[in-house]
C-alpha cells in the first residue's frame, strides 16, 4: 500500500474549509437532537433525511457532467456503504439519547478504531507515536463511559460506541476504495445510496412521523448541513494540510458541547470532560502519522 508523505504541502487558507465544515455537522447534530427530541421522530428517519439529500444531489451533478455510476468493485461499495449505514443509525440514537457532546465524541472515536482495524485487518504496524494515540483514547473512552452508562443507560452508550467503530471500519473501506482509484463522488454517492434505501425501507416498517409544516426547516436543516459539512471537509482535505485538517476536526466536538450546554442545558461531569479532551487529542496525534 502507497505511503503518504509526512510533509503537509496543501496551504494555510484551504485547511480552514474544515472549520466550516466542522461548523455544519455541529449543527447537523445540533438540529438531529431537536428534531428527535420536539417532534418524536426515530433514526431512521433522520437518517433518510441527512442521506436523501446527498444521493439526490450527487446522482443528479453526475448525470449532468455524465459521469460514470459503473464500478468494477461493487461488493466493496456494498460492504462499506452499509457498514456506514448502519454506523449513522447508531450514531443518531446516540445523538437522541445521549448528550450532545458525548455522542459527537464517540463518533469521532473511528480514528482509534480505523488505527485498530489496521493492524488488525491490514497487518500495518503502527508507530510509537500511534500506539501512544491509542492507548491514550483508550483511556479516554473508559473515563466518559463510566457517568454516560450511570447517567444515560446501557444501551444508548454501547450504541453510540459502536458507531465510532463501526465507523472506522468503513473509513478503512474508503481508504482501500481510494486506492483502487474509486472517485471520492461516487464513494459517497452509493454509500447515500443505500442509506437513503435502507432508511426508508426500515421507516416504512416502524412508521412515519406525519411532516408538519413545522419540521420543514429542521429537516431541509439536517440535509443541507450535512451535505455542506461534507463538501467543506472534502475540499479542506483536498486544498488543506492534511494534519491541520484533521486536527481541526475536532472543532466539531467543542461546538457541540457549546450548544448542549446552551440549548439542552447539558453539564458534563468533569470525568467526562476530561474523557473527551483525551480522545480529541488521541485523534489528533494518530492523525499525524
Amino acid at each position: 500500500m502507497p505511503k503518504t508523505p509526512h510533509t503537509d504541502t496543501g496551504s494555510f487558507a484551504g485547511s480552514l474549509w474544515m472549520v466550516a465544515g466542522a461548523v455544519c455537522f455541529s449543527i447537523m447534530g445540533l438540529l438531529v437532537k431537536m428534531t428527535g427530541a420536539r417532534f418524536g421522530m426515530h433514526e431512521y428517519e433522520l437518517v433518510f433525511w441527512r442521506v436523501v439529500f446527498a444521493a439526490a444531489v450527487l446522482g443528479a451533478q453526475a448525470v449532468l457532467m455524465k459521469r460514470q455510476f459503473a464500478t468494477r468493485y461493487p461488493q466493496a461499495h456494498f460492504w462499506r456503504s452499509l457498514a456506514g449505514t448502519i454506523s449513522l443509525f447508531m450514531f443518531f440514537f446516540g445523538l437522541v439519547h445521549l448528550p450532545l457532546a458525548t455522542a459527537i465524541t464517540f463518533s469521532h472515536t473511528s480514528a482509534i478504531f480505523l488505527a485498530i482495524f489496521s493492524v488488525i485487518l491490514l497487518r500495518q504496524m503502527p508507530s510509537r507515536l500511534t500506539w501512544f494515540a491509542l492507548l491514550l483514547g483508550l483511556f479516554g473512552i473508559m473515563l466518559i463511559l463510566r457517568p454516560s452508562i450511570l447517567g444515560h443507560g446501557l444501551i444508548p452508550t454501547l450504541v453510540g460506541l459502536t458507531s465510532g467503530a463501526i465507523a472506522g471500519y468503513a473509513y478503512l473501506q474508503v481508504r482501500e476504495l481510494s486506492l483502487l482509484g474509486e472517485p471520492s463522488w461516487r464513494i459517497v454517492f452509493y454509500f447515500s445510496l443505500l442509506a437513503t434505501i435502507i432508511s426508508a425501507i426500515a421507516s416504512t416498517i416502524v412508521g412515519w412521523t406525519p411532516i408538519q409544516p413545522q419540521m420543514l426547516p429542521y429537516l431541509f436543516g439536517i440535509g443541507l448541513s450535512a451535505m455542506g459539512g461534507q463538501l467543506a471537509m472534502t475540499h479542506a482535505y483536498k486544498v488543506g494540510r492534511k494534519f491541520m485538517v484533521s486536527a481541526l476536526g475536532y472543532l466539531v466536538v467543542v461546538l457541540s458541547t457549546l450548544y448542549g450546554v446552551v440549548f439542552f442545558d447539558e453539564i458534563l461531569p468533569m470525568m467526562a470532560i476530561i474523557g473527551i479532551v483525551l480522545v480529541i487529542v488521541s485523534g489528533i496525534l494518530a492523525g499525524k502519522k
